[in-house]
C-alpha cells in the first residue's frame, strides 16, 4: 500500500489530526509514556503551536492544532517522541514492545531500526466553527465511547477538563 494521500492543505489553519502507534500497540498505558508526549507538545506550544483540543488513549492520540508550520511541527513531534519512547522502553527493558516495533517497521524506513508511529496523521481541515465543535466533541468523547469513563472530563489525558472550566495537563486555546 502506498503512502498516505491525506495532506495538511493549509499549514497555518487548524487541523484535526490523529497519531496512531504502529500496529495499534498499547504504548500509552502509563504516566511516563504519556508524559513524553505531553512534554513534546508543551515544547511545541512554547514555539507557537496552538492546541485547541487533545486526547491520548492507549494506542493513539487526537489533536486539533494550528501553527505557522504545522507539517513541520507534526514531523518534529513524531520524530522526537519516537526517539524518547524507544529510549524509555529500552531503559525499562520492555523487550516485547521493542521487538514488535522492530518487526512491524516499514521496509522503506531504512534509517531506523524501529518505528513507533504509523505514517501520516489523516489531517482534516477545520474550516468552520461547526467543524471545530464537532471535532472537539469527538476528541473529548473518545474515552466515553470506549467505555473507559462515564464523563469526558473524568479522562485526565484530555482537554475535556479544560472545557469543563478546570485546568488540565496542557494549556489549550478555547477561543477559535
Amino acid at each position: 500500500m502506498g503512502r498516505s494521500r491525506y495532506k495538511i492543505t493549509d499549514d497555518t489553519a487548524p487541523h484535526f489530526i490523529t497519531c496512531t502507534v504502529l500496529h495499534w500497540l498499547p504504548l500509552f498505558t502509563n504516566p511516563e509514556t504519556v508524559g513524553i508526549v505531553l512534554a513534546s507538545l508543551k515544547h511545541l506550544q512554547s514555539e507557537g503551536l496552538k492546541i485547541y483540543a487533545w486526547v491520548i488513549l492507549e494506542n493513539h492520540l487526537h489533536l486539533v492544532v494550528q501553527s505557522t508550520q504545522l507539517s513541520e511541527d507534526i514531523a518534529r513531534f513524531k520524530s522526537f517522541t519516537a526517539k524518547k519512547l524507544i529510549a524509555y522502553l529500552e531503559q525499562k527493558n520492555a523487550k516485547t514492545l521493542l521487538d514488535q516495533f522492530k518487526f512491524y517497521k516499514k521496509a522503506h524506513k531504512e534509517q531506523a531500526q524501529m518505528q513507533i508511529w504509523q505514517e501520516g496523521v489523516h489531517p482534516v481541515l477545520i474550516y468552520s466553527d461547526e467543524v471545530m465543535k464537532q471535532r472537539v466533541e469527538y476528541i473529548h468523547n473518545n474515552p466515553v465511547r470506549r467505555g473507559y469513563v462515564m464523563l469526558a472530563e473524568h479522562w485526565c489525558n484530555s482537554s475535556a477538563l479544560d472545557y469543563s472550566g478546570k485546568a488540565g495537563l496542557l494549556q489549550v486555546e478555547r477561543l477559535w
